[in-house]
């Protein structure tokens, strides 16, 4: 954390920020790990009925709603991760006004990567159809 005018706050308020910004940054922790069980989960649901589907020749109705249920649990999780990195930034620019405090930590990063992983997953879901 990058401390710009918290000279003028006392200890217990300097403390209390710091708290606030560290449970923050779990609360993203959390849900980019939700996200990422969403996106792998729904991953796997497609690739494993696909790989069903070159073995023996299953009704058409059976393999699309696979590949639609699978791709509808990737685009959740991304929808997920999307709604939560919004709500952490948010959360960080109110610090910042209210306390003059920039917080700077990886979890947004972290954030970022997992979901442009995931537009990774869909994309290449989209694209064997």
């Amino acid at each position: 954390m990058t401390e710009t005018h918290v000279e003028h706050l006392d200890v217990s308020t300097r403390l209390s920020v710091a708290r606030t910004i560290l449970s923050h940054e779990r609360t993203l922790m959390s849900w980019v790990r939700t996200a990422l069980a969403l996106i792998t989960f729904g991953f796997t649901i497609y690739k494993f009925f696909a790989l069903e589907a070159r073995r023996e020749l299953p009704a058409v109705g059976m393999q699309l709603s696979a590949r639609v249920f699978g791709m509808l649990m990737i685009g959740t999780g991304l929808f997920a991760l999307g709604l939560s990195a919004i709500a952490h930034r948010t959360s960080m620019r109110h610090i910042q006004a209210d306390y003059g405090v920039t917080p700077r930590y990886g979890a947004f990063v972290v954030a970022s990567i997992v979901s442009i992983l995931g537009l990774m997953a869909f994309a290449a879901a989209l694209m064997r159809a």
